[in-house]
C-alpha cells in the first residue's frame, strides 16, 4: 500500500522509521536526514517546531535500524538496495598460511616478553627507604594487639 493511498490517521499510527522506509522505498531516491523528515512532517500535517525539537531523535532512530544505510554523500538509504555481490572463497591452503603467521607471531611475542633478570639495576634509594623495616611474624603479630 503506497503513502499516497493511507490516510493522515493511519500514518499516525506508524513510527517515523516505518514512514521514512516507505518513503525510501517507493521514492528510490537517497534523501538526507533533514529532507526525509521534512516529507514526514508534511505527511503527518506536524508543526513546523516539531523539525527543530525532533530531527536528532529522528537521525538517532535511524542511525540505530538496521533497515537503513547512511551513505558517504550524507544520504540515507536503504540497506536492502545495497547487498554485496562479492564473496570470499577461503581455501584450506589459505586458512592453513594465516594459522602458521598467526603462530609466527606469536612466537616473535614471546621472544619479545623474555628479558635478562641479570641486568637489574637496582636503586640506591629504594634500599636506603627499605633498611627499616621490619619482617614479623603471625605470633608477634598477635602480641602487638
Amino acid at each position: 500500500m503506497s503513502l499516497k493511498s493511507k490516510k493522515k490517521e493511519e500514518l499516525e499510527l506508524l513510527s517515523n522509521k516505518d514512514i521514512a522506509y516507505m518513503i525510501l522505498e517507493e521514492s528510490k531516491n537517497k534523501l538526507n536526514t533533514a529532507s526525509l523528515y521534512k516529507k514526514i512532517i508534511k505527511l503527518l500535517d506536524l508543526p513546523e517546531s516539531t523539525f527543530e525539537e525532533k530531527i536528532a531523535d529522528f537521525y538517532t532512530a535511524l542511525a540505530t535500524d538496521k533497515r537503513f544505510i547512511l551513505l558517504d554523500n550524507g544520504k540515507w538509504d536503504l540497506r536492502s538496495n545495497h547487498t554485496s555481490d562479492k564473496i570470499v572463497k577461503v581455501t584450506e591452503e589459505d586458512d592453513e598460511e594465516d594459522d602458521e603467521e598467526t603462530e609466527e607471531k606469536q612466537e616473535e611475542d614471546i621472544e619479545e616478553d623474555n628479558f635478562d633478570d641479570t641486568e637489574e639495576e637496582y636503586d640506591e634509594d629504594t634500599n636506603e627507604e627499605l633498611k627499616d623495616l621490619v619482617v614479623l611474624d603471625e605470633e608477634e603479630l598477635e602480641l602487638e594487639e
